[in-house]
């Protein structure tokens, strides 16, 4: 199977922790350039340090690049910085995010924009910068990091569960553009994961048990007894922005373990 990446640029954004980091290591194992996108810079070089350390990704550049993806000329510099250090982007990952429900009333139009900035029209200035490119050069690879209530929002999980099916049919828009390109975008909707987010919620838990026993604990009621992990995200992402999947493409994966009730 060919995962091999060589020659290419990956962004990543949200790309300092959790699942971001973990894809970005994926690429950069398999030989890709990778430019972090994140708002803090010490994160960010916490991140370079750890997957440089990896010998797998050997030759292979990775280039920090704070950003607010939630401001537009922020994104474009950043995008401008990457593009000139690492070279033209192949692979976007859109990952920025954070989850963030309510009940419908108390949610305001604050809170609303908010969510749709740094989900929704974050993914949309990023890929409106770099698809242009990719169908030009007739090769490209778009993932959009999604969950799985984007497919089937329960109550009280706005605005994250709509600003995320916004982003489920924003990628079979680009799906449907891209495809006589050889521009290939699909989603992740991701489900319980050991994350950074997981880390928030335990964080603002009674911690009554330590953070590992935490994860088995919230993971034994799901179908396969046991939380993923961010590692196996990035397997998944690394085989999307491969060659090995090069007839997929305007696909919604379940990356859940088997807890969502549709495909």
């Amino acid at each position: 199977m060919d995962l091999d990446l060589t020659g290419r640029t990956a962004l990543v954004t949200g790309g300092s922790l959790g699942l971001g980091r973990a894809m970005a290591a994926a690429f950069h194992g398999a030989g890709a350039n990778v430019a972090l996108i994140a708002r803090r810079e010490a994160l960010l070089e916490e991140a370079k340090a750890a997957i440089e350390n990896d010998p797998g990704g050997a030759g292979a550049k990775i280039g920090i690049y704070p950003c607010d993806v939630t401001d537009p000329s922020m994104i474009e510099n950043a995008l401008a910085a990457a593009t000139a250090e690492l070279g033209d982007i192949d692979i976007l990952v859109n990952n920025a995010g954070q989850s963030q429900t309510g009940r419908f009333e108390d949610l305001t139009d604050e809170v609303w924009q908010g969510d749709l900035d740094l989900k929704l029209f974050a993914a949309i200035r990023f890929a409106r910068l770099v698809f242009p490119g990719m169908k030009e050069r007739g090769w490209g690879r778009i993932i959009n990091i999604l969950n799985t209530a984007a497919k089937a929002p329960p109550p009280g999980s706005a605005p994250t569960s709509v600003s995320r099916a916004a982003g489920m049919a924003l990628t079979k828009v680009l799906a449907g553009e891209g495809a006589p390109h050889n521009v290939l975008v699909n989603a992740l909707m991701i489900g319980s994961i050991k994350s950074d987010q997981v880390r928030r919620g335990y964080d603002r838990s009674d911690k009554s048990l330590s953070f590992e026993d935490f994860v088995v604990a919230s993971g034994r009621s799901l179908p396969m007894g046991r939380m993923g992990e961010a590692e196996e995200c990035g397997n998944v992402a690394l085989f999307l922005a491969s060659n090995a999947a090069s007839y997929l493409t305007g696909c919604a994966i379940n990356m859940d373990g088997g807890l969502s009730r549709v495909v």
